[in-house]
């Protein structure tokens, strides 16, 4: 068997990245294959594609996974330099606006699943628990979406003021979407949860607004609090 290095651009021309996009299209590549033309160019023993084929490895092949990773974590990755790492770096940033945008083109949510697909992006690259609230008009449509707290890996403090006092300030809020993630994966919510939840829900009938769901963001999940009846 030959095992003698060859790079990319001795490959045959079907199985180079690049030509391989432009003769059919970015649908036909693999993952992999999309990260080399980010990458462009290897090493002397390793190829653009070696090295993406090592970062989707490292993200058990996981693109959300890959999303979260930081400049040091991939400078760490032999045959990556800064200016690669910027150019990842750059790629999923983009990629997470135009997931943003795309959320953001109907602002007027009716379900769960809506609220959830709008604010996943917010929550692509958080390794802590953040908490936001959707602010909203009578019918539903978005009027803001503002982040309230950060914290730790297993939690953080809301100031239930701090939301009502957005809401008045708004003047046309009358509906509320409460959202938090969790970055350990664990969809389930916590006492500590539900607690707040009714605090806010509470609080809200002073203002005449309404808490229309709690949803809770882990990964590609999610869960709901109105959907599961405990709101």
């Amino acid at each position: 068997m030959n095992n003698e290095f060859k790079k990319i651009k001795d490959w045959a021309l079907d199985e180079r990245p690049r030509e391989k996009m432009i003769e059919k299209g970015a649908s036909a590549l693999s993952n992999s294959e999309l990260i080399a033309i980010l990458i462009n160019t290897g090493t002397a023993q390793r190829t653009a594609l070696d090295i993406s084929k090592e970062i989707l490895q490292i993200n058990q092949n996981n693109l959300l996974e890959f999303s979260k990773m930081g400049l040091n974590e991939l400078l760490k990755i032999k045959g990556l330099g800064e200016k690669k790492a910027v150019t990842l770096l750059a790629a999923l940033e983009l990629g997470k606006r135009r997931q943003l945008a795309v959320a953001l083109e109907n602002p007027v949510i009716s379900s769960s699943r809506e609220a959830y697909n709008i604010l996943a992006p917010y929550y692509l690259e958080n390794n802590h628990e953040t908490f936001y609230v959707i602010y909203m008009l009578h019918n539903g449509k978005i009027v803001m979406i503002e982040p309230i707290s950060n914290g730790g890996i297993t939690g953080t403090v809301v100031d239930i003021r701090i939301i009502f006092r957005k809401a008045l300030e708004l003047k046309t809020v009358t509906r509320l979407i409460i959202s938090h993630n969790h970055p350990s994966g664990n969809l389930n919510p916590s006492e500590a949860d539900k607690q707040l939840t009714r605090k806010i829900k509470e609080a809200g009938k002073l203002f005449d607004i309404a808490v229309n769901d709690h949803i809770i963001v882990a990964g590609d999940h999610y869960f709901s609090f109105a959907d599961q009846g405990i709101l």
